[in-house]
């Protein structure tokens, strides 16, 4: 190790821990009267919502919760869920955010994998809990979240409902200092076999982690996307990776933030509409529903800026989205990242360039941002050139990365096989430092020998105006080992089969952008495409799903 000069400090120097509790601290400072948004239901400023944190927090000590115990939480995108995500932490638990989309088989089994001891479940998912809580092996009590129906329910080892518990608590709460690589929050992350893995992240990564996506979202001039006078509104779950964390950066900057609970089209355009929302992020799929949505139509969303992650950015979409004055944001990461990797930004040589050429880099998974190593590794651990063109595994170094999977030793150290986080994502680097992602490992398809990404398929078929959405996967084939396979969802009033999809995508053949082999000799059109519990699309049972098409010879099947 290299010998450098360390000057031991004053003996009452102070060693400020990195802790959740000062990002809380922060955004009081700057703005006490900002308001903070639950649907149409209830509005505060921060200096009650610093308040609330205070009580919830004794609401749980009162009900045995100690340093070190998992409390998890079942809700939707609420006021309570970014009051849980600083009380539960600062007091030293760990907060486990439930994926409520899985299968109660897999809640049930995230559950007792993280050992939670109490469980804050909302109301809509009482008969889902009940379903399971004989089996749970750990929790010892429960707390109700209501929106102001029934006080009661039907919940075993039930200590009181969350809003009369608050009022009863007292508003102040000395929150202790302890060691900064405590682990903070745990959730899980589903794979394409097996049981789902558990993610946990520390108050340092966190903080870390929340004044690096500030620095890249506020001081970056071509990204630009989130100040101090911004409304931000998630349209990403709170349980999946702290609704990307940008929660802790609202909060730790004072903007005013609006929850909008389940996810329902007209509510979300109505609380954009209303509540002056200029900031958001989401996945494709969930900015496709938002902007079919019926109050969507008509409607100039004309300064609303998102961040677009979980799945690719296609042309098509950031196309319509701009049509609609939304301008999108392409960024990369994953559950084990925290997840902020990398943003699209754009460098002063590429604002001088066309529109074009501009459009075809915002799309992209952008640049890594500050403290972020990222590289290109081959077989073998390897590393391959920043070229553009050498395509490998997308590996990574940051200090806010998962260290591994909880309980699981051995995938812990597939992940971090070499000493880098292996993402799993077949990626390019170019000399500006652009990550292009071109599939993941499990879904790039090979046909006779060649490579073929299913994402610059998925983009390119997107452009034809009567496709709405597309799914690519490659299935197999007796003589080619494997052919690509689309999925599409037409819009309303349009027709498409697989000859008019080759006539689309023959121009791009002749540009050079893909080889003829890659356009798909089968297509089936439905009415929706299979998505995942984070709203991705689920390639695994889209497979099993064309399989059974053709066993049965369905008749939406087109082929060339």
């Amino acid at each position: 190790m290299l010998q450098t000069r360390v000057i031991p400090p004053a003996e009452n120097a102070y060693q400020y821990p990195l802790l959740i509790k000062s990002l809380l601290l922060s955004g009081s400072r700057y703005e006490k009267t900002r308001e903070i948004v639950y649907r149409d239901k209830l509005r505060y400023s921060y200096a009650t919502f610093n308040e609330r944190v205070a009580r919830l927090a004794n609401v749980l000590s009162e009900a045995g919760v100690k340093a070190g115990d998992t409390v998890a939480v079942m809700d939707w995108d609420s006021h309570r869920y970014l009051e849980c995500m600083f009380a539960i932490p600062m007091i030293g638990a760990v907060l486990h955010t439930i994926n409520i989309r899985l299968s109660p088989d897999q809640i049930l089994y995230t559950m007792n994998h993280a050992e939670d001891r109490l469980v804050l479940v909302n109301s809509e998912f009482v008969p889902l809990y009940n379903a399971i809580a004989g089996q749970l092996t750990t929790v010892e009590k429960t707390l109700l979240l209501t929106d102001g129906d029934a006080k009661t329910a039907d919940l075993p080892n039930l200590a009181g409902e969350y809003e009369t518990l608050l009022a009863a608590a007292s508003p102040r709460y000395d929150f202790a200092e302890f060691d900064e690589n405590s682990v903070a929050t745990t959730f899980y992350t589903t794979g394409t076999t097996g049981n789902p893995k558990g993610v946990y992240f520390t108050h340092r990564q966190l903080v870390l982690h929340t004044l690096a996506m500030a620095s890249t979202i506020g001081a970056l001039d071509s990204i630009r996307l989130m100040g101090t006078d911004d409304v931000y509104m998630p349209i990403t779950p709170m349980f999946h990776v702290h609704a990307w964390g940008v929660p802790y950066v609202a909060t730790m900057l004072g903007v005013k933030q609006v929850y909008p609970g389940r996810y329902e089209p007209d509510m979300l355009c109505r609380l954009i509409q209303e509540e002056k929302v200029t900031f958001s992020h989401c996945v494709p799929t969930i900015l496709q529903m938002l902007m079919n949505a019926p109050n969507a139509q008509g409607h100039d969303f004309g300064g609303l800026k998102m961040i677009i992650g979980g799945s690719a950015l296609n042309r098509a979409l950031y196309e319509a989205a701009q049509a609609k004055g939304i301008q999108l944001t392409a960024a990369y990461g994953m559950s084990e990242t925290c997840p902020l990797i990398s943003c699209a930004y754009l460098n002063e040589q590429l604002r001088a360039g066309s529109e074009n050429e501009r459009t075809s880099y915002r799309i992209k998974a952008g640049v890594p941002v500050p403290l972020v190593e990222a590289a290109i590794m081959g077989s073998e651990g390897r590393f391959l050139p920043a070229d553009g063109e050498s395509q490998g595994e997308l590996v990574l170094r940051a200090p806010w990365l998962t260290q591994g999977y909880f309980r699981e030793p051995q995938k812990s150290e597939e992940l971090w096989e070499h000493g880098w986080l292996h993402t799993g994502d077949v990626a390019t680097l170019d000399s500006m430092g652009f990550v292009e992602i071109r599939d993941r490992i499990k879904d790039v398809i090979k046909t006779g020998g060649e490579w073929i990404s299913s994402l610059e398929l998925e983009d390119l078929i997107s452009r034809h105006p009567a496709v709405r959405e597309v799914a690519v996967v490659g299935v197999p084939d007796p003589q080619w080992g494997e052919r690509p396979f689309a999925l599409l969802v037409v819009r309303e009033g349009q027709v498409l089969d697989a000859k008019g999809l080759k006539e689309h995508l023959k121009p791009f053949v002749e540009q050079g952008h893909i080889n003829k082999w890659a356009i798909p000799t089968q297509i089936a059109v439905v009415t929706e495409i299979p998505k995942t519990s984070v709203g991705k699309l689920d390639k695994k049972r889209i497979r099993v799903d064309i399989a059974q098409w053709q066993e049965a010879g369905s008749p939406f099947l087109s082929t060339l």
